[in-house]
């Protein structure tokens, strides 16, 4: 929940390995753009088939991993990760491509073999303390929190406490805290176990932390000013899994129509859930399209929502 997705703060230093110019920031070839495009024209097989003829050129391409994985591809993308994990040519590049199967473990829904390769990043951030420590420890909380965030979704509500819970104490080391104050570590965390609590049914408990979170934006109008935009969709989070379904509409469609969120997949699937629950099938359905069709990225939300949609929606 940080002032831009969790994913994309820890991809503003953990860049993909550098097997070859492609795999960076630049220009995807030829064959994974057209790979991009067909996957968001819904044509799997024409889009996979691109991937797999990048893949006889550059075999330990991430980029070709990551659309495997999108494309539901899993098993092959973990075959990719894990030439790419063999091949690093340095200790930040076998990071990136861990970072890579952790997230692949996620469209799979497994929290502990997420957790297994983010701790394997974290390790890598343990090494840097001493060089680099205002990004060193705020990455040990990034890589904490990201495998909470695909633990939280599976449905192991007891390993993304304990995660969410250390990615807040990691976060804090940061000396002075000065990039990344205490006030945006107790709001994520407070955020997080609203949403353990509404998950687990306890309505009460997911109340005070979202009053806790409240207080953590009231007494920081500087993290406030980007973090606000995540608070409709914490409290239409807690109300969809509480059961509370007019509340949770509105809230999410606040979230979902605030500046910064309108391309937020998770988001978008939360409101389509709600509508399923409220029995407006066809505007659910509309929903779940447009969250499919955003959900592109290799992050914690499209891992969630590329395999809830192709299930509910019976998509090939």
């Amino acid at each position: 929940m940080a002032a831009v997705t969790l994913a994309l703060l820890a991809a503003a230093t953990l860049v993909p390995a550098a097997l070859d110019a492609r795999q960076g920031r630049g220009q995807q070839s030829p064959n994974l753009q057209q790979a991009t495009q067909l996957m968001r024209a819904g044509k799997t097989a024409e889009a996979l088939a691109a991937v797999r003829a990048e893949l006889k050129t550059n075999p330990a391409s991430l980029q070709a991993g990551n659309l495997l994985d999108t494309l539901g591809a899993t098993a092959d993308a973990k075959a990719v990760f894990q030439r790419a994990i063999d091949a690093a040519i340095d200790p930040l590049s076998r990071a990136n491509a861990q970072r890579a199967m952790a997230m692949s473990y996620a469209f799979d829904g497994d929290c502990a073999s997420t957790m297994k390769y983010e701790q394997m990043v974290m390790a890598y951030w343990v090494t840097r303390e001493q060089a680099d420590p205002q990004n060193a420890f705020y990455q040990q909380g990034e890589m904490a929190n990201e495998g909470a965030r695909v633990c939280i979704d599976a449905g192991d509500l007891k390993t993304a406490e304990q995660w969410y819970r250390k990615g807040a104490e990691l976060g804090l080391k940061e000396p002075g805290n000065q990039t990344h104050p205490k006030s945006l570590w107790d709001f994520r965390l407070a955020h997080a176990l609203a949403r353990v609590a509404a998950r687990r049914g306890d309505k009460a408990e997911a109340q005070q932390q979202i009053a806790a979170a409240r207080k953590a934006l009231d007494g920081d109008p500087a993290m406030a000013a980007d973090q606000e935009r995540f608070f409709p969709y914490l409290t239409g989070y807690v109300a969809l899994y509480t059961n509370d379904l007019a509340a949770a509409e509105a809230d999410l469609t606040k979230a979902t129509t605030t500046q910064g969120n309108q391309n937020d997949p998770f988001m978008l699937c939360l409101l389509g859930m709600t509508y399923d629950k409220l029995g407006q099938k066809d505007r659910a359905r509309a929903a779940y399209e447009k969250a499919y069709g955003l959900a592109t990225a290799h992050n914690p939300p499209a891992a969630f929502v590329r395999p809830f949609v192709r299930k509910t929606l019976g998509l090939q």
